[in-house]
């Protein structure tokens, strides 16, 4: 009886490895691009948040002034960096506001700008509204 080998050739072998290879080489460069994005993403979403706080404070203080019942106290916000004080538990030392003073009357909105500490190029927008309980 003769035994036959199985297995795979060494022509087949390279041929996979290179294969392999072109995929890593076109993949690695999309991945190492994703830190920025996500940098972007991360300040986009905390101005989406503080944005969205002064909108509510601005609201529950417009409530408020209409005589009626607030769940919430009303917080004074005079100047950008007055909104971080909106957000429950504040914010995050790693995100820095430029200060802006909000002028006056109150309800007069001003647009705000939020960086990240570490990168100075990653900045988003939000508005930011002057209240006086």
């Amino acid at each position: 009886m003769v035994k036959q080998q199985s297995g795979f050739t060494l022509i087949e072998l390279i041929a996979v490895i290179v294969i392999l290879g072109v995929l890593a080489a076109t993949a690695i460069p999309t991945f190492v691009n994703l830190s920025a994005a996500a940098e972007q993403a991360s300040v986009d979403g905390v101005a989406g948040a503080l944005g969205a706080a002064s909108a509510l404070n601005h609201a529950n203080n417009i409530a408020d002034d209409a005589g009626l019942t607030t769940v919430t106290p009303v917080t004074s916000v005079n100047n950008c960096t007055d909104v971080s004080g909106l957000l429950e538990g504040g914010l995050d030392a790693k995100f820095s506001i430029t200060a802006a003073a909000i002028g006056i009357p109150e309800g007069t909105s001003v647009s705000c700008t939020l960086a990240l500490a570490a990168d100075a190029g990653v900045t988003a927008s939000f508005t930011g509204f002057r209240v006086d309980p």
